[in-house]
């Protein structure tokens, strides 16, 4: 029986699979929230029946409208950002970690002021602890081996 020939690649530490799976279900989650407020309004079954603005304020399918589209770029910036972490990129390391931050931000002001979205909120905090895993960081060239940041 032949032998398998062993790989001269780094082994990623499983964290960066969760991390992966974290960003898959953000994206599933922002996908949905694309269509949500769409079907809310009906746009899919009536069409457009109505102006998506009335002077300088929206109306409420032109709020649909324009958290739809909101939602549509956060998805393919997820799916961009995804395909550089896969390919072991820095940049996508801080921009994850600068997007996770934010996004934290966003949800605890949502959280005490409106309606929370735990979905969200939990695989934020998944990331953020993984993005921070010492192994992650010296894979993405954040962190060097003796310990100190870059």
């Amino acid at each position: 029986m032949p032998r398998r020939k062993k790989s001269n690649k780094k082994k990623s530490p499983i964290a960066v699979s969760v991390i992966a799976v974290a960003i898959v279900a953000l994206f599933l989650i922002r996908l949905y929230q694309v269509f949500e407020p769409l079907l809310r309004q009906d746009v899919f079954r009536n069409g457009i029946v109505g102006p998506l603005h009335t002077g300088w304020r929206l109306t409420a399918l032109g709020n649909a409208f324009l958290s739809s589209v909101t939602y549509f770029v956060l998805s393919v910036a997820g799916m961009i950002v995804l395909i550089g972490f896969l390919r072991l990129r820095r940049w996508s390391w801080v921009l994850l970690m600068t997007w996770t931050g934010i996004s934290l931000v966003i949800s605890l002001a949502d959280y005490f002021y409106s309606h929370a979205n735990y979905a969200v909120m939990t695989s934020n905090v998944i990331i953020a602890f993984a993005l921070n895993i010492p192994d992650v960081q010296r894979i993405f060239g954040v962190r060097r081996d003796n310990g100190s940041s870059l």
